[in-house]
């Protein structure tokens, strides 16, 4: 009995014995003990950080444990940028250290950040090692000097993540239009939603910034895919400022882009830089009784081109128009389809109490008879109501006094809207009911410290879509009211209309000129049926 006990201690420190070197090879227990949450550490570096008289080509940094490289093209920002990037590893499989292969020749004289944002990461529970930077010069001495700051976006309630932020050296080969081909002296980027910003390791001189959403990641300005953000003034280094920098996406040039074909005798023309005010003609030789006509799509920046008769052509040619500016395009048309009126209601059911009823088509509308037009409640009473027919967007709107609860009948009989072929619509009937006062909300805003009118203010949801809005000029005062908001989750955007045209600009680089401004309150509105709230908004720029 004796040696069995023997035997059974003897097996029992064993056990113990061989579950020592498992439980050490991982941080926390499998009984649910502590987890690792420490970050890698670095072991050393090969050349040495902070080096001087740097002349190597290859760079490693060892640590402690094995890591990975998140996002490495994203996270990894390397100042001066170089022309030729370097290979950063490992991209692959998990290894106890970086390494940075340099491609490019490096500038005499010059202080080089490899700033690692968050991409370093242990290979077990990816705990960050945050903001690491290697830092090397090819001179006598590190440059020392910072400058940071904040980023915001103009217009949207959020500000994008990994928004670069660029210095450029006032030297003889400086000019405005540096930023669309040469990158930048030093850069940085926003710090995760902080959207802080930091630029170390600067030389002393004089220096303009520009913040810039850089899409390509290729440190160059491309209107067509970035926002920018900068300062007229000059930052001169050594300084103690804070700056803050606004980013927004410029109205792009005007441009006519080639037409494409909807049907046999609707062309639809995308328009860069807005259709707002824009023309299109025919310039090609055309039928004595040609006529023409078009309107701007309400959603789009295109318009909606119709003409007849159709007539044979090789090709046509077309003049559009905006402003001072315009441009031609060509295209060959197809032996497709014609189009015939159709005509959508909007709202089709539902009818708010603030809400007005409208009539699209899809051709273009040239006469109304409003006689042919009736309203009608559920009690059979006629309704009076007034026609406004937008032949801009090509759009007819019946506005008429509306009741709770109540159902209304619109019937437009034949004859009523005629388009630019002569077609006329058929018997239309559509049938709308109105909600209880109840089911909405009053929200009444009081603005304090309001700087300049005319001053917009909106409703706008999590998606940041405009779903009221009042416009007030000086007389108007600085109380807004909505009445009937729908319930739900509101986002108070107050804009500052400095060239008085009733909407937000944006602004333009080149013109030194910024957007106009865009407050937030910082608190959503919850707004809940057979709710009355008020609410002061303290306008602080």
């Amino acid at each position: 009995m004796k040696i069995f006990k023997r035997f059974l201690i003897i097996i029992g420190i064993l056990l113990v014995l061989f579950q020592v070197p498992f439980s050490c090879a991982q941080r926390g227990t499998p009984g649910g003990g502590p987890i690792d949450t420490i970050p890698p550490a670095v072991v050393n570096a090969k050349p040495e950080n902070f080096s001087t008289h740097f002349k190597a080509e290859k760079i490693r940094i060892n640590f402690d444990e094995y890591i990975k490289l998140n996002d490495p093209n994203t996270q990894i920002l390397i100042s001066p940028p170089m022309e030729k990037k370097p290979i950063i590893s490992p991209q692959g499989p998990a290894q106890k250290y970086v390494e940075i292969e340099l491609k490019d020749s490096l500038k005499p004289n010059t202080t080089y950040t490899i700033n690692f944002g968050q991409s370093i990461e242990d290979n077990n529970e990816g705990n960050p090692l945050p903001f690491y930077k290697y830092v090397f010069s090819t001179g006598d001495y590190i440059d020392s000097l910072s400058v940071s700051g904040k980023i915001k976006d103009a217009y949207n309630r959020e500000t994008e993540e990994h928004i670069s932020v660029m210095l450029y050296k006032l030297d003889s080969t400086y000019s405005d239009s540096i930023v669309y081909k040469r990158p930048p002296t030093y850069i940085a980027q926003t710090q995760d939603s902080t959207h802080t910003f930091e630029i170390e390791n600067i030389a002393e001189g004089k220096y303009k910034i520009i913040a810039l959403k850089d899409k390509n990641q290729n440190y160059i300005f491309d209107p067509k895919t970035d926002k920018i953000g900068f300062l007229e003034d000059t930052i001169e280094l050594p300084t103690d400022k804070r700056y803050d920098l606004t980013v927004f996406r410029e109205q792009r040039e005007f441009k006519a882009k080639s037409p494409s074909q909807e049907s046999l005798q609707n062309l639809l023309f995308g328009i860069e830089g807005g259709a707002e005010n824009a023309k299109v003609e025919m310039i090609s030789k055309k039928p004595e009784d040609f006529a023409e006509s078009f309107y701007k799509q309400e959603e789009t920046d295109s318009l909606e081109y119709w003409f007849k008769p159709f007539f044979e052509a090789d090709s046509l040619l077309f003049k559009i128009i905006k402003a001072e500016k315009q441009d031609t395009v060509v295209t060959r048309l197809k032996e497709i389809d014609s189009d015939s009126l159709r005509i959508k209601a909007n709202p089709t059911s539902a009818l708010g109490l603030n809400e007005d009823f409208s009539l699209s088509a899809n051709t273009p509308l040239v006469e109304i008879n409003s006689e042919l037009i009736k309203i009608t409640d559920q009690d059979s009473a006629e309704v009076a109501f007034k026609t406004d027919f937008q032949a801009e967007i090509n759009k007819l709107i019946l506005a008429f006094e509306k009741e709770e609860k109540q159902q209304y009948n619109i019937q437009v009989l034949p004859g009523a809207i005629r388009d630019f072929y002569a077609e006329e619509n058929d018997t239309l009937n559509y049938k709308l009911q109105t909600k209880a006062k109840t089911d909405y909300a009053d929200v009444k805003l009081t603005l304090e410290n309001i700087s300049s009118f005319p001053i917009i203010v909106q409703l706008a949801d999590e998606k940041g879509e405009t779903k009221r809005e009042i416009i007030h000029q000086e007389k108007e005062g600085n109380i807004f009211r909505f009445s009937f908001v729908n319930p739900g989750t509101y986002y108070v955007r107050v804009i500052y209309d400095e060239n008085k045209n009733g909407k937000w600009d944006t602004g333009n680089y080149l013109k030194k000129q910024q957007p106009e401004k865009v407050i937030y309150m910082s608190k959503p509105l919850d707004v809940r049926k057979n709710w009355e709230i008020s609410q002061s908004f303290i306008l602080k720029e």
